[in-house]
């Protein structure tokens, strides 16, 4: 027994370092993937968002819902469509998005953390113009409602942080007249870093992380510095679905974002073991 509340004194004095170093700092953390599906993953993730709002870090929370987006299509007997891993976004689809990602998927991660002790404001892209987007094309390419974000306006998460609150916020933006725009996640994440000049941003997701064989996960890559990016592509090390995901991480470490990382949602206590020990889980990009 006292060797217990040994490790667990010597657990919370390896954290007290980190406690100190992110005090006062902003962390966005892009939550989706398996982490969202499995409800005793949700309770741990969120009680780690929460432990970390009380010792002083300000959390920012995206959040993603693909799996619940296509799950309620498919109850209207709608298909879902996907163009080069976008879902293709129609009139009918974006109303789904707009209420299943501001709607039921936000309120009730809202709900989660205020019923576990936190205090969480819930908060989507078009609420005091946070995000303003435009209708993505690429090389001709039409993705119907998908949005390219033009800018980020981060007063209302600033007020929220400003007051105690955990922001959880539903990548949902405006166009400069009535439309509505699907946001990618991960994208909205990395912006909303920057423009709050964050000190972390952490992608959750259903890999260990960048994987020089993605068959073998103990080839997990722990560092890598922007500027091996290029080969790893190269190499074919970044390939397919991590392609984005790095291409996030790149675009805030490059624009003033200290940290990003790649982490996997399905491991229990992954951010804080991430954040607040000297064992890292995931891929830090630096």
């Amino acid at each position: 027994m006292i060797d217990q509340f040994v490790e667990r004194a010597r657990v919370l004095s390896e954290a007290l370092p980190y406690i100190q170093k992110f005090n006062n700092k902003t962390v966005v953390v892009k939550y989706g993937g398996n982490a969202m599906k499995s409800e005793e993953l949700k309770r741990t993730v969120l009680s780690d968002i929460i432990l970390l709002n009380l010792v002083g870090i300000k959390v920012v929370v995206v959040h993603g819902g693909g799996p619940e987006i296509s799950a309620m299509l498919d109850s209207l007997g709608k298909k879902s469509e996907f163009v080069n891993g976008m879902r293709y976004t129609d009139e009918e689809t974006m109303s789904v998005v707009q209420m299943v990602l501001c709607g039921k998927i936000n309120k009730d991660l809202v709900n989660m953390i205020n019923g576990l002790g936190g205090r969480a404001v819930g908060l989507c892209g078009l609420d005091g113009g946070m995000i303003t987007a435009e209708r993505l094309v690429e090389d001709g390419v039409d993705y119907g409602l998908v949005g390219e974000i033009k800018s980020i306006d981060a007063s209302p998460v600033i007020t929220a942080l400003d007051n105690g609150y955990i922001p959880v916020i539903s990548t949902v933006g405006g166009g400069t007249g009535s439309e509505v725009y699907n946001i990618n996640a991960d994208i909205a994440a990395a912006k909303l870093a920057i423009a709050l000049s964050a000190e972390k941003m952490v992608l959750l997701t259903d890999v260990r992380g960048l994987l020089r064989d993605k068959n073998d996960e103990s080839t997990l890559i722990p560092l890598v510095e922007l500027s091996d990016v290029p080969k790893l592509t190269l190499d074919g090390v970044i390939s397919g679905g991590m392609i984005p995901k790095v291409d996030c991480c790149v675009e805030a470490v490059r624009r003033g974002v200290d940290r990003a990382h790649i982490l996997d949602g399905r491991i229990p206590h992954s951010i804080l073991i991430e954040m607040l020990s000297d064992e890292g889980v995931g891929t830090m990009f630096i």
